[in-house]
């Protein structure tokens, strides 16, 4: 079997290793699912870096890309390295100013982006970069070259010997990519893996996956996150096809379509999947509506390996005959397994989608670290709900005096883009990362996450609290889409919170209220009501010191584009702070003694 040890060895290797099809890599184009063959891969990849090369990019030289997920973005990743050149994927979702920074930060040499719509935020910066060779698109744009002009400039300019000579003096350990992290503040950084970084990682978690060539993966989360593009690289050393989404709000039709096994995720959409699924369920009358939350209800109490007995099994098993067997289909009926990550999981959909007979395997990692540092697995103790689960066999972790995760291992980035001292910042002279989050390893070897540290947060009576674990409880209502628990040097706990709309509005059309806008809708005293029921609700599963006293519903929802979330959909809590100051006075300026 063909050794993976540099990035560009994994289309050999799948080459040498599993039996040809034409869906290696598939995206869909004017409705229609385009494929590529492992040959198909190869060559295209092998044209770009002759490509590159005629252009003038030489080994070392910075590439960009700025795309979401597609295979003529594996093409290039491929094409980029095989020439020595080091990639830089950007969010395409991301602000002009970052786009400013990163690109001339990392005086990239040549951009691909995806089409107009990509290349328009970037048009007035290309001007303004030195040494630039060129832009290309993916799709056909007016005034702009497309990949497939790249792909014949090297054609017809082959230099077969030149990139196996650059191919053979790269090392594992070699710089593959520089990755900026979206962050909450500041600047963009820079985190640079190398080839075995990434490997190291994908070779780690290999065992998991329940399927092997056979298999297919729905691929919807961009590739310019280290979490999706790892997990491509291993569906792709495990002969898996990987079928790109054409968008987000397309996943639901892509699972029927294509009826994947795996399906890489974050919360937020199972949290919008779940939430369909109940408000479907809330439209049924009868017996069927009856039987409907029944099995939710048995779903909520699932618990793995039996751990509920005999009687607990045998509902269950009803459960699924009746109600969760529908749930699959609507999935696509062949999940074997989802991969959450990016941010907390709430344990209640993990009990309901196991016990729907839908895996759901959480993790937990960062940019920094290639990106998993720990992940529930099929492995006999393999889960356990609330964890992110074992520690990577080949990483180390200890948790330091104020409960910091520190971690070591083969996944440790090389460090921050020329910020010298940010990375020494993050990584201490005994070579341990200092992660930022919070947490605590349980008896069984699970790691749990218990907060972020420069989230946490001193009321005015010297309490802490954590907001990440307020939210993400608050978050299992079906009438919150997103929130955030504010209360600095105050002397209790609030939120200004983002409803959500679809189900706002299912429930007003249920209880026949009237309305024109959301803004008139959340004036409503009925509901104002409502969601202090709900506030009061998880209240009581909260310390006196977490819980929300008072709060704000929002017109709107919180978004990528609109800036209060990042790229890989947290929270831009400076940004809320400064959009909402004159709402979080105001929840404040009623303080009780």
């Amino acid at each position: 079997m063909q050794e993976v040890t540099r990035l560009f060895d994994n289309p050999p290797h799948y080459a040498k290793s599993y039996k040809p099809k034409n869906d290696v890599l598939a995206g869909k184009d004017n409705g229609t699912w385009v494929k590529y063959s492992i040959n198909d891969y190869i060559t295209s990849a092998d044209n770009i870096s002759f490509g590159l090369l005629k252009l003038g990019v030489k080994p070392g030289d910075n590439v960009a890309t700025i795309s979401g997920g597609r295979p003529e973005w594996n093409l290039v990743d491929m094409g980029i390295q095989q020439a020595g050149a080091i990639h830089i994927p950007i969010y395409p979702t991301i602000s002009e100013k970052d786009y400013r920074y990163i690109l001339i930060h990392a005086g990239v040499k040549v951009i691909f982006v995806s089409g107009w719509d990509t290349y328009r935020k970037i048009e007035h910066i290309v001007g303004e970069l030195e040494g630039l060779l060129g832009v290309y698109c993916f799709k056909e744009t007016e005034g702009v070259k497309q990949l497939g002009e790249l792909i014949s400039l090297g054609l017809e300019n082959p230099e077969p010997a030149k990139v196996s000579e650059i191919k053979a003096g790269i090392k594992p350990d070699d710089l593959a990519t520089i990755i900026y992290t979206s962050g909450t503040t500041g600047h963009p950084k820079g985190v640079m893996l190398s080839h075995s970084n990434i490997i190291s990682n994908f070779m780690a978690v290999k065992e998991i996956p329940p399927v092997g060539e056979e298999g297919r993966a729905l691929s919807y989360l961009p590739l310019c996150h280290i979490y999706e593009r790892m997990l491509v690289y291993l569906y792709q050393y495990l002969g898996i096809s990987v079928y790109y989404a054409e968008s987000p709000a397309t996943v639901g039709d892509n699972l029927r379509d294509i009826k994947p096994h795996i399906l890489s995720t974050v919360p937020r959409l199972l949290e919008k999947v779940f939430d369909r699924i109940m408000n479907s369920g809330r439209k049924l009358t009868g017996i069927k509506k009856m039987i409907f939350f029944w099995a939710v209800n048995v779903g909520k109490h699932y618990e793995m390996y039996g751990a509920k007995g005999f009687y607990f099994e045998l509902k269950l098993k009803i459960a699924r005959k009746l109600v969760f067997s529908k749930w699959q289909e609507a999935l696509g009926g062949n999940l074997k397994v989802i991969v959450s990550g990016g941010a907390a999981l709430q344990p209640r959909l993990a009990h309901i989608f196991w016990a729907a007979g839908i895996p759901v395997l959480e993790g937990y990692g960062l940019t920094e670290t290639s990106p998993v540092i720990a992940v529930n697995t099929f492995e006999k103790n393999g889960v356990k709900f609330g964890t992110v689960g074992p520690i990577l066999k080949n990483t180390t972790v200890k948790i330091a005096k104020d409960h910091e995760i520190l971690c070591k291992g083969p996944g440790l980035m090389k460090g921050y883009y020329k910020e010298p001292q940010l990375t020494a910042e993050a990584i201490d002279s005994e070579g341990w990362f200092h992660t930022g989050d919070l947490g605590l390893i349980e008896p069984g070897g699970h790691l749990k996450i218990t907060g972020r540290k420069k989230e946490i947060f001193k009321t005015s009576f010297g309490k802490y609290v954590s907001p990440e674990l307020v939210e993400n409880m608050l978050k299992e209502s079906p009438f919150i889409d997103a929130l955030m628990v504010v209360g600095e040097n105050q002397k209790y706990a609030a939120a200004i919170i983002a409803p959500d709309f679809n189900h706002l509005r299912s429930w007003c059309e249920i209880k026949g209220l009237p309305y024109t806008t959301n803004t008139e809708m959340i004036a409503l005293e009925r509901i104002q009501k409502r969601f202090q029921k709900e506030i009061h609700k998880f209240n009581r599963h909260l310390g006196a010191t977490e819980q929300i006293k008072a709060f704000e519903l929002l017109d709107t929802e919180w978004t990528v584009d609109s800036g209060e979330l990042t790229a890989t959909l947290k929270l831009r809590r400076t940004f809320l702070n400064q959009k909402y100051k004159s709402i979080i006075e105001k929840l404040f300026s009623k303080q009780e003694d």
